[in-house]
């Protein structure tokens, strides 16, 4: 860590906090309007998690994870993981947070599960005590080393390919791992139980026609406690759900490495999708686009994925973009150029903490904004200027 201003705070206040909550009475804290997350010897930040409750926010900076406070204090970092700790969100069931974690060279991805009240010091180690558990999601690895031109070798491992997979053939749909995650309803049910929705990467490949869909998968994951294992890196596990309960795409056109960020927000019944701009001259390639939770996923043709029978199109359960944002006339697509690809989570009544990344490698920077949604085709979200009523 690079700045020792947070790391003097943390020093002070980590032994009076020691994972108690920022607040003692019922009522939750007050969101800041904007909050510095630190400057760190760190990848950038790559998603957040919020426990309105107990006054916390979670920075993912792919191989660290920072724990601050409303007020903003250091409460204490975890580390300890070489592979790339992704999008953050909090299962409001446990208390618990889950992040996308990748192992492309081991062909593993795990969902982590980390127990953001245990941490409470500077410097703790992800390999120590209880506080991070990782379940293996076998379907990302059956799309990720898929063979998919047929030449009966997986080419992400071969060497042509050595840094630069996105323009490898195969990977099933484009997939190039997990990223964003978020826990909401059922697609097409606005209550009922939680599920964990888990988004694709997806290389940006711009020779390829079947990587113009974004992948989300949701599971039941009540059940994860007997699949969540200790992480040894030297040994990767392989323990996790055999099936999914559901897998869906959503046509978006290409983008640069899939949904970087998902939120779902229940005022709304949309799901956020925050995504790096595509750069396929046929598609708006916008930076923001939301899902109507409410519409019913429906089995239909996935343009652009050949049939195994080289037939037609692969069928797939269809997910509807929302009727929101810009729309662009070619294609029919919508969505916003809006950027949310390193921090979007939805707070409630149309609040919503936006992160945006700064900062050079080895000093990695994190500034979080409160937003209000507008829907304003041009500027969706707009800083929250004053403290917001019924807070």
């Amino acid at each position: 860590m690079k700045n020792s201003f947070y790391l003097m705070l943390a020093l002070l206040a980590a032994p009076a906090l020691a994972g108690e909550p920022a607040v003692t009475s019922g009522k939750p804290p007050l969101l800041p309007l904007k909050q510095d997350g630190g400057t760190w010897d760190a990848g950038h930040v790559q998603g957040i998690a919020v426990d309105r409750q107990g006054g916390f926010i979670y920075y993912s900076f792919t191989n660290l994870l920072a724990k601050f406070d409303f007020e903003g204090k250091l409460v204490g970092t975890l580390a300890g993981w070489t592979g790339h700790l992704g999008d953050l969100d909090l299962n409001p069931a446990d208390g618990r947070i889950y992040g996308s974690l990748e192992y492309k060279a081991d062909q593993a991805f795990y969902i982590a599960i980390i127990d953001g009240q245990g941490i409470n010091r500077v410097g703790m180690d992800a390999a120590e005590g209880e506080v991070f558990r990782t379940v293996h999601l076998p379907e990302v690895v059956d799309d990720y080393t898929a063979d998919v031109d047929g030449d009966g070798r997986f080419d992400g491992d071969d060497g042509r390919y050595s840094g630069n997979e996105a323009q490898s053939p195969d990977h099933r749909y484009g997939c190039s791992g997990i990223d964003g995650v978020a826990f909401g309803p059922r697609f097409g049910a606005s209550e009922g139980p939680l599920y964990l929705t888990v988004a694709y990467g997806i290389y940006g490949n711009t020779a390829r026609t079947d990587n113009d869909h974004q992948v989300l998968l949701q599971y039941d994951i009540r059940d994860w406690a007997r699949h969540a294992q200790p992480l040894i890196e030297a040994r990767p596990h392989r323990q996790g759900p055999a099936e999914v309960d559901g897998k869906y795409f959503v046509y978006t056109g290409n983008t640069t490495y899939g949904v970087q960020n998902l939120t779902y927000d229940a005022a709304s019944q949309r799901w956020f999708m925050g995504v790096y701009r595509g750069r396929k001259a046929a598609f708006p390639n916008y930076q923001l686009f939301a899902v109507d939770g409410r519409a019913a996923p429906v089995l239909g043709d996935l343009v652009g994925v050949p049939a195994a029978d080289g037939k037609g199109w692969e069928q797939g359960l269809r997910l509807a973009l929302a009727a929101d944002g810009q729309r662009d006339p070619a294609t029919g697509i919508r969505g916003w150029n809006q950027k949310a690809d390193v921090g979007l989570q939805s707070l409630g009544g149309g609040l919503f903490y936006s992160v945006r990344n700064s900062g050079a490698k080895g000093a990695q920077q994190a500034e979080l904004t409160l937003m209000r949604w507008t829907g304003d085709t041009s500027q969706p979200l707009m800083p929250v200027l004053t403290e917001p009523p019924g807070q």
